[in-house]
């Protein structure tokens, strides 16, 4: 570490998500954000932020193989809904059902708006590199998605993955 650059604090948490549905719209090959507006356009976001009842903001999503369609992405955007859902989901958007589970919530420092993508980076890094077991718990990638929230400057880029209690 060079003297200007001072160590990034990283608030991590473990969250438990209820029994809830998902609807999102899925691309084609995509993996991540970019790729997903070139197959699926960047009007998304907007859609979901207007679907009432939402539990949370809009997400950007890596499913789990599991709930991957055939000839659909790996990377969605959407919403999480209580689980007795039953309203309106928008032409074209799918809705799925998503277990009981626990995530494990990362949060990076605030940022200039304009650093988004250094931001994003910077923690996807100390994710890479973190070890859940030193805290009882094992990556869960196959219970549910991972996510992203809109990397936004004031609170630092939120992103989580799935994990067990290591038995």
């Amino acid at each position: 570490m060079s003297e200007n650059q001072k160590p990034a604090a990283v608030f991590v948490q473990v969250v438990d998500r209820p029994a809830r549905k998902l609807i999102l719209k899925r691309g084609v090959k995509a993996t991540e954000y970019f790729a997903y507006c070139d197959e699926v356009g960047c009007d998304v976001w907007d859609v979901l932020t207007g679907i009432k009842d939402a539990l949370y903001e809009p997400l950007g999503l890596w499913l789990p193989p599991h709930l991957i369609r055939p000839g659909t992405s790996e990377y969605v955007q959407g919403v999480e809904m209580p689980a007795g859902y039953t309203g309106p989901v928008p032409q074209g958007y799918d809705v799925i059902d998503l277990p009981p589970c626990k995530l494990m919530v990362f949060q990076g420092e605030p940022f200039e708006d304009e650093q988004f993508g250094q931001a994003i980076a910077d923690l996807n890094a100390v994710m890479d590199r973190y070890n859940p077991e030193l805290y009882g718990f094992r990556w869960a990638d196959d219970d549910a998605p991972s996510f992203q929230m809109e990397p936004q400057g004031y609170r630092g880029y939120i992103a989580g993955r799935p994990v067990r209690p290591v038995t």
